[in-house]
């Protein structure tokens, strides 16, 4: 399968993943992702109709504006790209300070795309707070807009929705299919502020789609070495469990010089084709 070049990088990107889930997703009416992120998933099965939904204000205006106007926002990257290549690193600050002042999608895009390992960070005053990353020039204009354009075309009968989880999916109902991607019990680093998600709360809430007939997927805690990660997600509630490859520990590759394999769960309230197992999972 092809790789996934993204448009937006975002922590917990399930680029590696997408196009299994994808092959995993049951027919459906309407297709829902309220953790959007990166949209690696939503890019990978380009739905009819969907809705995305994220509690990241930012991320979800950047979203809209490369749906709506990919050329525009290909633009206004390689204007500062351009002038970043003859001024850096004080160029990217003065695109900083002024995103964090009008919080402009464009910027935050440059933003993303020229700091330090690509990641969008914002601090607990909603500011964007990743620094330049020195040794990379940042994404070939001419390739972003490449890619910008077909994200834009992949997931053009999406739209994108800032709010919680429940406020994105409220109009689903039965036969339709939700892709659920939160932030996972055993992580401690986020890369914006906010709120805890109350996890018997989300529980519930899983068993109301449940009774709806509403099929959903979920990505979870799963293992990185010999160390299973436990969670609370009861048995009653899904159907199937699959762990997923997602990488290579990058903290004890670093800190600890091992290399440890880190699988990701994947739960679903439904049964699946035996025959999509063709492909090594473990």
């Amino acid at each position: 399968m092809s790789t996934i070049r993204p448009a937006i990088k975002w922590s917990g990107s399930k680029r590696s993943q997408a196009h299994f889930i994808a092959k995993c997703a049951p027919s459906f009416k309407t297709y829902f992702e309220p953790f959007v992120g990166g949209a690696s998933v939503a890019y990978a099965i380009s739905p009819e109709y969907g809705v995305a939904g994220d509690l990241s204000k930012p991320l979800i205006e950047l979203w809209n504006l490369i749906l709506s106007s990919p050329e525009a926002a290909a633009d206004y990257y390689e204007e500062h790209w351009t002038v970043l290549q003859t001024n850096k690193p004080d160029h990217f600050y003065v695109v900083r300070d002024y995103f964090n002042r009008t919080g402009d999608p464009r910027a935050l895009l440059f933003l993303s795309r020229t700091c330090v390992n690509g990641l969008i960070r914002f601090n607990s005053a909603g500011e964007f707070n990743n620094s330049f990353h020195l040794s990379r020039p940042g994404i070939n204009p001419n390739t972003l807009r490449h890619i910008l354009v077909d994200w834009s075309l992949r997931l053009a009968k999406m739209s994108f929705l800032h709010g919680d989880y429940r406020e994105t999916t409220e109009s689903a109902t039965t036969g339709d299919f939700i892709y659920l991607d939160p932030p996972y019990m055993n992580t401690v680093g986020r890369y914006f502020k906010q709120p805890t998600i109350d996890y018997s709360e989300f529980f519930s809430y899983l068993d109301s789609l449940n009774s709806k007939g509403i099929h959903w997927a979920l990505s979870f805690d799963g293992s990185r070495g010999e160390k299973e990660y436990d969670h609370s997600l009861p048995s009653e509630l899904y159907k199937t469990k699959l762990l997923l490859k997602s990488g290579h520990s990058t903290f004890r590759r670093v800190i600890d010089k091992e290399v440890e394999p880190v699988y990701e769960s994947l739960f679903l309230n439904y049964d699946v084709d035996p025959g999509i197992f063709t492909e090594t999972l473990r």
